[in-house]
Formats: C-alpha cells, sequence, structure tokens
C-alpha cells in the first residue's frame, strides 16, 4: 500500500498488491466513506435519434459512496465495494458499486476519524510494501509447487508435474525424463518470477540441489537459498516458515513473524502454558494488564457490533501489550479460526 496523503478523517491511497485489497477490505467497513474514479450512465444523453433507441452515455467522474457493504475473494485482484452515493455530477443517493483494482487511487474517509487499529493496519501494509514478496519451490523428484509468500498468506502460484516415466526402467532414459521435467520448471520460472525476486527451494532429499544447479545454470542470478524439510507439498513450505529455515531471507517477513507468534500459542496450549483463548478468557487477562501480545484476526477484531475488541485493544495497548492483526489466509491463520478467531500470549500463566 502507498499511502499519498493521510489526516485524522481521510485517507488518499494506493493499491499496490493484492495484500493491499485484503486490507481495504477490513478498513472500509459499513458506515465509512470510499471515493475513487467511476463510471455512471448519464440518462439525460438516452433518447431517440432516426427513430432508433440511443443508450445513456457512461461518463467518467468522482463517486463518493458511503460503504453498505464488501465483497473480497483471498488472493483476487478486485475489491467490490457497494454502496450509495454521496459525491458525484449526477444521481446522488443512488446505489453504486466500486470496483477497486490493483494500481488504483482511493481515498477513505471517516469522521471525526479513521478507528485506531485501521490506520495501524494500513501503516502495516505500506511498511510490509518495502519487504516485497519471496517465492517458495517446493521440489520433490516428480512434481514442483510454487509459492508466493506475501505480507498476509501463502499463495499457489503454479504446479509443474512429471507425468509417465522417471520412476523405474532404464536409468538413462530415467535421468533424462527427470532432467527434460526439471528444465520445463526453469523455463516456466522465467515466465512466473521478476529477474530479481528472491527464490527458496525447499524439500525432501536431494531434488532441490540439482534444481538450484540447473537454475545457475541457466543464468538465474536471483538470491536462492536451499533448504532441507521433512515433507514436501504445502506441508513443506509451512515447515520453512514456521520453522525460520529461509533465515535471513524471511526473518523479518511479516507472515513469517505472523505464523512464529501463533505456533508459539499452540505450544503453550499443549502444554498449559502461559495462552489465553475464548473471548471472556482473553477480556479478563487484558483486564489484569496479563496480555503480552493479542493475536487477532482482523475481521474478528471489527466484528462486535459494540465495538467490545476495539475497546479491548485500547486497554491492552494503554498496558504496554501488543496487537498483531492477523489473516486466516494462510494454515497457521486458519487454525486461529478454530479458537474463536483470537489468542493471547501473556506474561505470566494463569
Amino acid at each position: 500500500m502507498r499511502i499519498i496523503n493521510r489526516s485524522p478523517s481521510e485517507w488518499r491511497l494506493r493499491v499496490e498488491t493484492v495484500d493491499d485489497l485484503w486490507v481495504l477490505a477490513n478498513v472500509v467497513r459499513p458506515g465509512t466513506g470510499l471515493a475513487m474514479l467511476g463510471e455512471r450512465r448519464d440518462q439525460t444523453t438516452a433518447g431517440e435519434v432516426g427513430g432508433r433507441a440511443k443508450q445513456a452515455e457512461r461518463k467518467k467522474m468522482w463517486i463518493r459512496l458511503k460503504v453498505d457493504r464488501t465483497e473480497h475473494q483471498a488472493f483476487s485482484e478486485t475489491l467490490r465495494v457497494h454502496g450509495v452515493i454521496e459525491e458525484a455530477a449526477f444521481d446522488v443517493g443512488l446505489h453504486h458499486t466500486h470496483i477497486v483494482d490493483l494500481r488504483d487511487e482511493v481515498v477513505v474517509t471517516a469522521h471525526p476519524s479513521l478507528p485506531q487499529v485501521d490506520q495501524d493496519l494500513l501503516n502495516e501494509s505500506e511498511a510490509e510494501a518495502a519487504q516485497g514478496q519471496v517465492a517458495l519451490l517446493v521440489v520433490e523428484h516428480d512434481e514442483m509447487i510454487l509459492y508466493f509468500v506475501t505480507g498476509r498468506g501463502l499463495r499457489e502460484s503454479a504446479t509443474w508435474t512429471m507425468r509417465g516415466g522417471g520412476k523405474r526402467g532404464d536409468i538413462r532414459q530415467s535421468e533424462g525424463v527427470a532432467a527434460a521435467f526439471r528444465n520445463t520448471t526453469v523455463h516456466g520460472l522465467n515466465e512466473q518470477l521478476p529477474p530479481d525476486m528472491p527464490l527458496v527451494l525447499c524439500g525432501p532429499g536431494q531434488a532441490k540441489d540439482r534444481m538450484l544447479r540447473d537454475l545457475r545454470e541457466a543464468g538465474h542470478q536471483r538470491t536462492m537459498l536451499s533448504v532441507a524439510t521433512g515433507m514436501g507439498g504445502r506441508g513443506a513450505a509451512n515447515q520453512v516458515l514456521s520453522e525460520g529455515l529461509a533465515g535471513e531471507l524471511l526473518a523479518q517477513h511479516h507472515m513469517v513473524k505472523e505464523t512464529a507468534l501463533l505456533d508459539e500459542a499452540w505450544r503453550r496450549i499443549s502444554t498449559g502454558g502461559a495462552v489465553a483463548y475464548g473471548m471472556s478468557s482473553i477480556m479478563a487477562a487484558i483486564e489484569e494488564g496479563a496480555v503480552e501480545t493479542l493475536l487477532i484476526a482482523a475481521e474478528v477484531l471489527r466484528s462486535s457490533t459494540d465495538g467490545a475488541w476495539e475497546k479491548a485493544v485500547a486497554t491492552l495497548l494503554a498496558f504496554g501489550g501488543a496487537v498483531v492483526q492477523c489473516s486466516l489466509h494462510h494454515d497457521a491463520g486458519e487454525q486461529l479460526t478454530g479458537l474463536g478467531g483470537a489468542v493471547a500470549l501473556l506474561r505470566y500463566a494463569r
């Protein structure tokens, strides 16, 4: 996210990644204002010409909505925002839908000011933009899966599979099939990845190291790292993130930090450690000043109609605690749903 201008009640933003659309979907709540360029049909230009009906012309204009609801799918490149027109050249008071795409510029307004949790999420999104994406290739002898590690999730991008041969029969033929398969994947990665995007290769066995050699021989100059995992598939990608196997390459990445904190929460739950889950238990711990870090799904934080979670967060911050607004679009985040969308790491066991 690029923050072009900000004030307590108005933020001008440029959408740069699919993660930014997820952020906007959480920030743009019912009652919030969202303005951007849009199109409406000008009914005054409709009529009849030469005995034939003339369709109303579509005119581009600045349209500000009072938001009713949003629609967004994980990792999609559009966000639909529905609402009532508050400001436009015409049709004020009618319903309209803004479709927000990558590289669009929008203005978000709220009175008297944008809630602090929303400001925090926007600021985090701007900071994450400097980190950039990292690609993660899970390598097995007959299948390779490419993921993108974004600030808010693990997105599967492409899969290459070796069909027929390579597992038995003449060894020279098998090696030739395997080499051709790796070569196909090398060319596929050239099409999928920008030349400067870092790449982590992971998986069990030696296939990842052979793939790394092939990439270097093909001229890949990007930062590349090979790490061993005890499994293949998506589980290998999750192991790299949760155990910090990529070292400094991913150490400062938001999702890696988030995953590590959630894994620590699961460990404490399994060992009876300093942790709280369930809304009433977490609220009580916050009031005691016992919460060190609250991990809460961004959607859950904004879900209570009375603002109970947001008030609790304000109390937590006053006690010097920290809040991490989590995404549910990765495996560790999905586990958070089973605990009601929130878990707290405590300063001491209660």
